[in-house]
């Protein structure tokens, strides 16, 4: 057995995640709202810190609990932000933990509530989720685990298997869809 070297980089989690928004303050309260996020913490400058470009913002930051941070940029002078077209709407999202189906079933008639169409449950075969969208077109997800620890163990073990067939064929391996099967069992009843 060799020795390994030590990686020179030792992550130690997401710092934060950061996005782009169309008004600071109304997605402060939104988040705050919706998803009870706690603003924490803002900066604001005329000139950006890495490149000193002349680009005033407001770099807001919320707490999505566990000690990860969501933040969002207002660019007043930038052009009006928007997606990219190339990508389809369900791709990029946002994705938020809950502990479990009830809290996912809660989240989901609270979000509504606020009249925000939400789409979901939708069973994953190892989690299920619900979505809807933000004041600023962004996607959000809050999903629930369901699987086994068996599952969990499956998926990867044929995790790099899946990616190198993939990475060959461009068409949809088979290694785990046996996730899927429970999930349309439990969508049909059968």
């Amino acid at each position: 057995m060799t020795e390994q070297t030590p990686h020179p980089i030792r992550l130690g989690g997401v710092h934060h995640a950061a996005y782009r928004c169309k008004d600071a303050k109304e997605t402060v309260e939104w988040y705050g709202k919706v998803l009870g996020m706690d603003y924490t913490s803002a900066f604001s400058e005329d000139h950006v810190p890495s490149t000193g470009e002349y680009d005033p913002y407001m770099h807001v930051f919320l707490d999505a609990g566990n000690d990860n941070i969501l933040a969002f940029f207002e660019l007043p002078k930038q052009k009006d932000m928007g997606r990219d077209e190339n990508t389809p709407a369900w791709v990029q999202h946002l994705a938020f933990r809950v502990a479990s189906e009830d809290e996912l079933l809660a989240a989901k008639a609270h979000v509504e509530s606020l009249g925000i169409d939400v789409l979901g449950p939708t069973h994953h075969g190892i989690f299920k989720s619900i979505y809807f969208f933000d004041p600023n077109g962004h996607r959000v997800e809050l999903a629930t685990d369901i699987g086994t620890d068996e599952q969990y163990a499956e998926l990867k073990r044929v995790a790099m298997p899946m990616l190198d067939e993939w990475s060959e064929t461009k068409t949809a391996p088979q290694h785990a869809a046996w996730f899927h099967e429970i999930a349309r069992k439990e969508h049909t009843g059968g």
